[in-house]
C-alpha cells in the first residue's frame, strides 16, 4: 500500500489499459490516515506551467480525429482509474492533466496540449467518477457548495499533484498540476543569480509575479529551501493549497493550508505575528485585507514573500496600491516604498529542442525605485530597471533578447512575450 492525501491505498492486481488490454494496476481504496489531507503541490522542477482551465475550443482536431471520437464509446471504461491517467502524465513528463466532458483526457507537454492517445471522449459520469476518486468527504462538500476547489493529491511516493476542480457548462472538470518530489534549487531553475540574494534579506517584502503557470511557486520554493538549508529561522507559509512541502532542516518550517489549518488567508495573517515567525510566505495576495496584512507584517521587521498575478514590476506596485481607497493610497505608497525589497516578474518560454526556459524581469528596490513608488510615478520604473544592471536588475525585453542571441529560444517565441517590441528588436540586433 502507499499513502495519498486521503489515506493509505491498497494495491489490486489488474486494470484495462488505454487499448482495453488487461494489465497490472494500482487500484485506489481509501483507508484511514491520521494525518489527513494536508499535502501540497507545485509546478514541475523544470518549471513547466499551464493555465488551469482549458475550454473545449482550445483543442484543435482534424476531421479524421473527430470521426474517430464520434465512434468511440462516450463512457470511459470503468476499470480505468484516475491513477492510470496520472501515470501517463508522469511517464510523458507532462506539466498538467485536464479532465473535461466532451473531450478525451488532455496533457500539456512543453506548453502544448495533446490528447492522451487511444483514450475515449469523457462523459459527465466518467469525469465525476474520476474527480471524486481523489476527494474525501469534506472536499466533496466544499466542491459541491463553492462550485470550485483547490486541493492537493499524493500519488504514492511517485508524485504529487495540485488540483483545481471546477464546474463548466453544468459539468465537473479538473486540472491536475504535476509537482516534483525533489526540491528545486535556484541554479537548477536557471534563474538569475541575484535571486539567491533574496534569501539573505533581513526583512521587507519580496514579490514574485507572473500569470498562472509561470513558475512563481517553484521560484519561491527554491528561495525558501535555501533559507531552510542555510539559516536557523522560523518559516511560516500560508497557502491554498500547500504546494511544495518543506521538511525542517536548519530552520523550523510550519505550513498552513487554507480550509484545513485556517479558514482564510486574512485570518491566518492576523495570527501570524503571534506565532513568532522570521519569514512568512503568502501563497497569493488576493484582496485588500490580505495585502494590508502582508504590508503590516513586513513593516514589523519580518521577511515576507508573496505572489501576484501581474506581468511586470510596475503593474505589481500599481495593483497593490489600487486595491486601497483613494484617500489611503498616498500612505500605502509611502509604506510600500519603505518595505519593498525586490520584484521578480517571470514567464516560461518554449525552448529550442523541447522544454521551457524561464525569462525574468528583476527590479531591486534601490533609492531611485523607492522615490518613484513614493511619488506615484511607476511609469518611470522601466527606465530605472534598464539603468540598474550593475545591481542585478534586468528588463524582460533584455532577458528575451539574450535568450535569442544564445540560441535558447526562437525569435518568434521571444517576440510573443516582449513588452516593448521596438526595444526588443533593438536589443536582439545588438544596437
Amino acid at each position: 500500500m502507499y499513502e495519498t492525501d486521503k489515506g493509505y491505498v491498497k494495491i489490486t492486481e489488474e486494470r484495462i489499459d488505454m487499448q482495453g488490454n488487461t494489465q497490472p494496476q494500482a487500484n485506489m481504496t481509501a483507508m484511514p490516515n491520521a494525518q489527513g489531507a494536508n499535502m501540497g503541490a507545485a509546478n514541475t522542477g523544470n518549471m513547466n506551467g499551464a493555465q488551469p482551465v482549458m475550454t473545449q475550443t482550445a483543442v484543435k482536431t482534424t476531421a479524421a480525429q473527430q470521426a474517430a471520437a464520434a465512434s468511440t464509446p462516450t463512457v470511459l471504461p470503468a476499470s480505468i482509474k484516475i491513477e492510470t491517467l496520472l501515470e501517463e502524465c508522469i511517464r510523458r513528463n507532462a506539466s498538467d492533466l485536464h479532465i473535461q466532458v466532451g473531450v478525451p483526457p488532455i496533457l500539456r507537454i512543453d506548453g502544448a496540449l495533446a490528447p492522451i492517445p487511444n483514450t475515449p471522449v469523457l462523459s459527465s459520469e466518467a469525469v465525476s467518477k474520476l474527480i471524486f476518486s481523489t476527494l474525501d468527504s469534506m472536499q466533496r462538500e466544499v466542491l459541491s457548495k463553492d462550485k470550485e476547489f483547490d486541493y492537493s493529491f499524493s500519488f504514492g511516493e511517485i508524485a504529487r499533484f495540485r488540483v483545481n476542480a471546477f464546474n463548466e457548462k453544468g459539468n465537473l472538470a479538473a486540472a491536475f498540476r504535476l509537482i516534483p518530489t525533489k526540491m528545486p534549487t535556484i541554479d537548477e531553475l536557471g534563474m538569475p543569480q541575484v535571486i539567491s540574494s533574496f534569501a539573505d534579506y533581513p526583512r521587507g517584502l519580496v514579490l514574485v509575479t507572473g500569470p498562472t503557470g509561470s513558475g512563481k511557486s517553484t521560484t519561491l520554493a527554491a528561495i525558501i529551501n535555501k533559507i531552510n538549508t542555510e539559516k536557523a529561522m522560523h518559516i511560516l507559509t500560508i497557502e491554498d493549497p500547500i504546494e511544495f512541502t518543506h521538511k525542517s532542516k536548519r530552520s523550523l518550517v510550519a505550513q498552513r493550508e487554507v480550509h484545513y489549518d485556517t479558514f482564510s488567508f486574512s485570518r491566518a495573517l492576523k495570527s501570524a505575528l503571534r506565532e513568532d515567525p522570521d519569514v512568512v510566505l503568502l501563497g497569493e495576495m488576493r484582496d485588500l485585507e490580505t495585502i494590508s496584512s502582508a504590508i503590516t507584517i513586513a513593516e514589523t521587521g519580518h521577511l515576507v514573500f508573496a505572489t501576484l498575478h501581474t506581468n511586470s514590476a510596475a503593474q505589481s506596485i500599481d495593483r497593490m496600491i489600487d486595491v486601497f481607497p483613494a484617500e489611503q493610497q498616498p500612505q500605502i505608497r509611502s509604506q510600500l516604498a519603505g518595505i519593498l525589497m525586490a520584484v521578480c516578474s517571470q514567464r516560461l518560454i518554449p525552448a529550442i529542442g523541447g522544454g521551457r526556459v524561464v525569462a525574468a524581469e528583476i527590479m531591486i528596490a534601490n533609492s531611485a525605485v523607492r522615490a518613484i513608488i513614493r511619488e506615484g510615478k511607476t511609469h518611470q520604473l522601466d527606465t530605472t530597471i534598464q539603468t540598474g544592471a550593475n545591481e542585478g536588475m534586468q528588463t524582460m525585453d533584455r532577458t528575451l533578447a539574450k535568450l535569442v542571441q544564445q540560441g535558447t529560444v526562437t525569435y518568434d517565441d521571444a517576440r510573443d512575450y516582449a513588452v516593448d517590441m521596438r526595444e526588443f528588436e533593438r536589443l536582439v540586433k545588438g544596437i
